[in-house]
């Protein structure tokens, strides 16, 4: 299989026809779940996706080292390359490397000031452009609605699908629309938030919230656990 073709049939064009054409530049989503269900597969899957679709991705973390993520990295791009009998394995990874970068902040003070100037300093100095950034490692439980209405006039500001990672423990309380805390008080900035939860047959996907779409679509998608890898169920 080409590279083009592994696009057109990624899960990720049904997760986006299921919000009504994908995330948006200017707009965050958000991936809830608890410790260990697999934020950061899903959040590796998406930047994967664009960095193979020839668009750049920025991987920022709060909390993991530069090593690691590669090593995330790595491991799922090529059980999707063997999964798909993917052509020309080496020139792809080389091509998906280009068009990906990652960023830690793991044991540094991070604000969305440093975030700022780091993204200036790459599009300036490294003419990388990023079209989705991802910020993972953010601290749901002490923000406020004044930092996500920053992050969203950020990734307005810089034209980027910015996605975020949120952890969630089991029993709290959730409002209307099924939105946990500590997320559901920051809802009104993000744009699409999608929850993770494990079952007997892996860890399903369901959609909170889609933009302003009082209707929300039911996911048929799930992350496979032995690959880590987004999957039609």
């Amino acid at each position: 299989m080409y590279r083009k073709e592994l696009n057109e049939r990624s899960p990720l064009r049904l997760f986006e026809h299921s919000i009504n054409g994908g995330l948006g530049r200017g707009n965050i989503g958000v991936v809830v779940a608890r410790h260990g269900i697999g934020k950061t597969a899903f959040l590796v899957g998406i930047a994967l996706d664009e960095a193979m679709r020839r668009r750049k991705a920025l991987h920022v973390s709060l909390d993991k080292t530069v090593d690691h993520l590669r090593e995330f990295y790595d491991e799922i791009f090529m059980d999707l390359a063997h999964s798909a009998h993917l052509e020309d394995l080496p020139a792809e990874r080389l091509e998906m490397e280009r068009n990906r970068i990652i960023h830690t902040y793991a044991g540094k003070s991070f604000t969305i000031h440093k975030l700022r100037h780091s993204i200036n300093f790459l599009k300036e100095y490294a003419h990388f452009d990023p079209a989705c950034l991802i910020l993972q490692g953010f601290d749901f439980e002490r923000a406020t609605l004044a930092d996500m209405e920053a992050f969203r006039q950020l990734a307005g500001e810089f034209n980027v699908e910015m996605w975020m990672s949120a952890v969630t423990h089991r029993g709290v309380p959730s409002n209307e629309h099924g939105i946990p805390r500590p997320v559901a008080k920051l809802a009104s900035a993000i744009a699409v938030i999608v929850q993770m939860a494990d079952h007997s047959d892996g860890v399903h996907l369901s959609l909170l919230k889609d933009h302003d779409n009082p209707n929300v679509a039911k996911l048929t998608l799930a992350l496979d656990p032995s690959t880590m890898l987004l999957v039609k169920k």
